[in-house]
């Protein structure tokens, strides 16, 4: 008993450090976008490790601010991904793939100043990756609503139930005496699909 109490309470408190660490990454990623801020306006910044310079933007604090409007989002897209419990979390990659291009293009373009410009028809190279996701997404999507409501699509053919079928007049009786057998449900909806059911 007490080695299950110590996994529990172990594993609580990785989930509770993994849950804060990603709680500061939200709260500061205002922090995270204006660290542009901190870069020279010049076209080439040097440090004692490397050499920057910005050849499509002309100046190191505009590549820098670029860059950083595409991370920003990018990363809290990501942290949306890996922590959503929806069915349709699929769907985020969509998003995720535009930002993770923009950035790819935007890197790019300051380091072979060749423009890639995504008005351009250039976002067309993500379709195949849009469609695969949407598809994923609406597969996933049938098997838990097939999975919640337990419908097999081959028993409607066998039955040949329809929504828009008038009652006879004899399954009128039948459900009448039906509703009279259970009283304190009477007039209910439930009544009806129970009806249906046993039919």
């Amino acid at each position: 008993m007490k080695l299950k109490n110590k996994l529990w309470t172990e594993g609580s408190s990785g989930f509770l450090l993994t849950g804060s660490i990603i709680a500061i990454c939200i709260a500061f990623s205002p922090y995270l976008f204006y660290l542009y801020e901190i870069f020279p306006s010049t076209r080439v910044w040097e440090t004692s490790f490397f050499t920057y310079e910005s050849n499509y933007y002309q100046d190191v604090l505009t590549a820098a601010w670029t860059y950083t409007s595409k991370l920003v989002p990018l990363l809290l897209l990501i942290i949306w991904f890996f922590t959503c419990k929806h069915w349709w979390y699929h769907v985020i990659l969509v998003p995720m793939v535009m930002y993770a291009f923009q950035l790819i293009a935007a890197f790019y373009e300051d380091y072979f100043q060749h423009v890639i410009s995504m008005d351009n028809g250039d976002l067309i190279y993500m379709a195949p990756f849009f469609i695969v996701i949407l598809s994923i997404v609406y597969l996933v999507r049938i098997k838990i609503f097939d999975r919640i409501y337990g419908l097999d699509l081959s028993e409607l053919d066998e039955t040949e139930v329809s929504v828009f079928t008038s009652i006879s007049e004899r399954e009128r009786k039948e459900l009448k005496e039906f509703q009279e057998d259970n009283d304190e449900l009477e007039h209910s909806n439930v009544l009806v699909e129970d009806y249906y059911r046993k039919l």
